[in-house]
């Protein structure tokens, strides 16, 4: 379908010229990426040239997209906002609360009847506020948003890391706390800091097993998890052009696990392709008209290292399909050293489940290519080896599929097909036998692979692959098999070897779909009522925080010490605490279980220094917090990796947490930590983090003098009566400070409109 028309033509009808003056002020050409951004500066055109990395510049995004699980903190933040309506399209996308335990069917049944009342909050106030609202069942956010939304050169940020998938159609599109999402609803400018620039040249052609989540798979190889932190990803050259708009928007979707800002291509054919028969052939007919100014400079792309912080190529040629993980979405591993792989470090080769779909690999192409190897189970005499579980991205690939046949082919050979959902993927997934715990192994084409993150076993071992690949394991059910040489043996004892998949970029009749699952709001929404039980367990209006005393911080207790990676899975898990999202008091109650102690190497277990016992991180930050103690996290190397998840910004505050002191942050993190009215400081010195001891009182100076590119004292008061100082420093700027002073940028939002009004 088609939205916002009156948004886009608007958008579109001076691209050329904001270009023109971008290109002026910078004084080169230009890559799409800076196109893209210097298109939509909060204040008009371009007047001078941002420094990669250091400026922070305002931006005036085209739109908002929110998932169920964030959406409703980001609403109950907008609600405090003043305002009656928002300010830019938005939409809310119910895909987080859907458990996967039987069937589709079943499955959304129960969801809709477990979560009505956060179902009905988050539809009232889609409709007293002007918000799309997208009903259970209509499909995965990022999906449907490149379905329905996205459109070449526009700006738009989600409260979903995986919001960078409309990436894919050309955009900027940024994943953000809801925080963030509420300035921009509220009409407000959104902050970044300007990215720097990573050019990925694509030469070549895929073909064979080889599909573009190959791509990504093989960057994170290259870049890891924190490569991309601070940075916009650009693809271009012949294997970007020759490649789907669905595969692009896969490889941007898994952009998230390098900490990119966000990926992009330029716009193409494959593009227009995709807009026309998703029902927007008017988007595509303007896109047309302006296509030079929805690509990098020629010039760019013919010597890439003279505009890009980093440029790397990869020959699609040569591209070998991949598998990722175990724990980790970097540690990658081509198909044909899996099995030397596997063997050198004791990994579980028998393959329990195979999983596909996702926000990320759940397209009419992806599904197509996966049922061609599924077909081949009945016609070649082979059966499925491991359970294989199927999640369509939405409702219109569900829809379109059953129509063409291919969940007649999964049903054939004994697989299961999920609700339109996030499911597994986000750890929604009721998975029998998992409590054991036991150490096994499963394949999926999801995005990450975090300990915990599919099942709550942390021994899972999960590898990422393409969902073809995925699916040629599950026949197989061994790890070390490799379709490309290897054979398997059907039921006549015969040797068979698997042709390899084949597919459709879109489907040949076309989409379609009876109820795609959209919900319009209210043309005025001042008559709604928007209820919210005060003995909700699911839902807690918010109260204010508190402004800052206008002292340095004295006293501080240490809460934990975290040593290692510490994503925002371990800081606020997911799986059944999503049923908390809309309660920040309850959902308070999983702050940081998952992160591993540096003193005992335990988790959930840090000591209580009002009792000198060990015990839960939250009952001992709540003992903290009840005493009048304020308190201190200290973490390692790209503390808050993952997902987008303000839950694990605001926690802390809740409790009474005033700093997270660590050796570097992940980018969504630190500013949901800002937002939030939290100190986020790094060690000046990482070998600081070594100094830190599990007894220690602490203070932190110098905020009476707080200033941008001015560095903090912590003063470390041991035990044994002696003490030290280390220097730390932040990247807050002089607008950042205000939000820490009122205790949050929401109070300063407050305060603006009242004072308007």
């Amino acid at each position: 379908m088609a939205f916002d028309i009156e948004m886009i033509k608007k958008t579109y009808s001076n691209f050329g010229s904001k270009v023109e003056a971008a290109r002026k002020a910078v004084g080169k050409p230009l890559t799409l990426t800076e196109k893209i951004l210097y298109a939509h500066l909060w204040q008009g055109n371009a007047t001078e040239a941002y420094g990669r990395g250091k400026s922070y510049v305002d931006f005036a995004p085209d739109r908002v997209a929110m998932q169920d699980a964030t959406a409703q903190m980001a609403l109950l933040q907008f609600m405090q906002s003043g305002r009656t309506k928002v300010a830019v399209p938005s939409t809310v996308h119910c895909d987080h609360l859907i458990e996967a335990k039987v069937n589709s069917s079943i499955d959304l049944n129960r969801a809709v009847h477990e979560s009505s009342e956060v179902y009905d909050f988050l539809a009232s106030v889609s409709n007293k506020y002007g918000i799309g609202f997208w009903k259970p069942g209509a499909g995965i956010i990022h999906q449907v948003v490149l379905e329905n939304y996205a459109f070449p050169g526009g700006m738009m940020i989600g409260t979903d890391s995986h919001t960078v998938n409309a990436g894919g159609l050309g955009m900027i599109a940024i994943g953000v706390g809801g925080a963030d999402a509420c300035d921009v609803m509220a009409g407000l400018p959104w902050e970044l800091k300007m990215p720097k620039l990573i050019g990925v040249k694509l030469t070549g052609k895929l073909s064979g097993w080889t599909a573009p989540k190959d791509v990504i798979l093989k960057v994170a190889g290259i870049l890891t998890v924190k490569g991309g932190t601070g940075a916009v990803v650009e693809y271009f050259g012949e294997g970007a052009t020759s490649m789907s708009c669905t595969g692009k928007g896969t490889i941007c979707n898994m952009g998230a696990e390098i900490g990119a800002t966000t990926s992009t291509f330029g716009y193409d054919e494959s593009m227009s392709r995709y807009l026309k028969a998703t029902g927007r052939e008017e988007i595509a007919a303007m896109a047309d008209k302006i296509k030079e100014h929805l690509t990098g400079d020629a010039e760019v792309y013919a010597d890439p290292k003279k505009y890009f912080d980093e440029v790397i190529e990869i020959d699609l040629n040569k591209l070998e399909p991949h598998l990722n993980g175990p724990f980790t979405p970097d540690l990658a591993t081509p198909i044909s050293e899996m099995k030397a792989a596997a063997a050198k470090n004791g990994w579980p080769t028998k393959i329990e489940v195979g999983l596909i779909g996702s926000c990320t690999n759940s397209s009419y192409e992806d599904i197509s290519r996966a049922v061609s190897l599924a077909k081949q189970v009945s016609d070649k005499g082979l059966k499925l080896h491991s359970e294989f579980t199927i999640t369509p991205g939405s409702e219109q690939v569900r829809f379109t599929i059953e129509r063409d046949g291919f969940l007649e082919t999964f049903n054939k050979i004994g697989a299961t097909v999920f609700a339109n959902a996030c499911g597994p993927c986000i750890g929604m997934w009721a998975r029998v036998g998992a409590e054991k715990q036991e150490r096994n192994t499963i394949v999926h084409s999801f995005n990450r692979n975090f300990a915990k993150r599919a099942d709550g076993n942390p021994n899972t071992l999960a590898f990422v692959g393409s969902p073809e690949l995925v699916t040629a394991l599950a026949i197989a059910g061994d790890l070390s098999f490799n379709p490309l040489t290897d054979t398997l043996i059907n039921d006549k004892g015969e040797k068979i070897k698997l042709d390899a998949p084949t597919g459709y970029e879109l489907p040949p009749k076309g989409f379609a779909v009876d109820d795609p699952g959209y919900q319009a709001p209210a043309d005025d929404g001042s008559s709604v009522q928007v209820k919210v039980s005060p003995d909700s367990k699911r839902l807690q209006l918010l109260d204010p925080f508190a402004a800052w005393e206008g002292v340095d911080l004295k006293g501080l207790k240490l809460l934990i010490k975290a040593k290692g990676k510490c994503t925002t899975d371990h800081i606020s898990m997911a799986g059944p605490w999503l049923k908390f999202r809309g309660h920040l008091d309850n959902i308070s109650n999983n702050m940081l279980i998952g992160a591993i102690n540096f003193f005992n190497e335990k988790t959930d277990s840090v000591k209580n220094e009002l009792t000198g016992q060990y015990g839960p991180v939250p009952s001992t930050q709540r003992a903290y917090k009840a005493a009048g103690i304020g308190t201190i996290v200290v973490g390692d190397e790209n503390y808050g990796e993952g997902s987008s998840r303000e839950h694990a910004a605001m926690e802390p505050r809740h409790l009474g947490v005033r700093a997270v002191l660590v050796k570097s942050f992940a980018r969504i993190h630190e500013t949901n930590l800002k937002k939030q009215g939290m100190l986020a400081l790094t060690f000046v010195n990482k070998e600081d983090y070594g100094k830190i001891l599990e007894d220690d009182t602490i203070d932190i100076e110098g905020l009476l003098a707080f200033a941008p590119n001015k560095p903090l004292q912590v003063v470390l008061n041991h035990a044994d009566s002696s003490n030290e100082t280390i220097q730390v420093s932040h990247t807050y700027n002089q607008q950042q400070i205000e939000w820490f002073k009122a205790g949050g940028a929401l109070n300063i939002i407050r305060q603006e409109f009242a004072s308007r009004n």
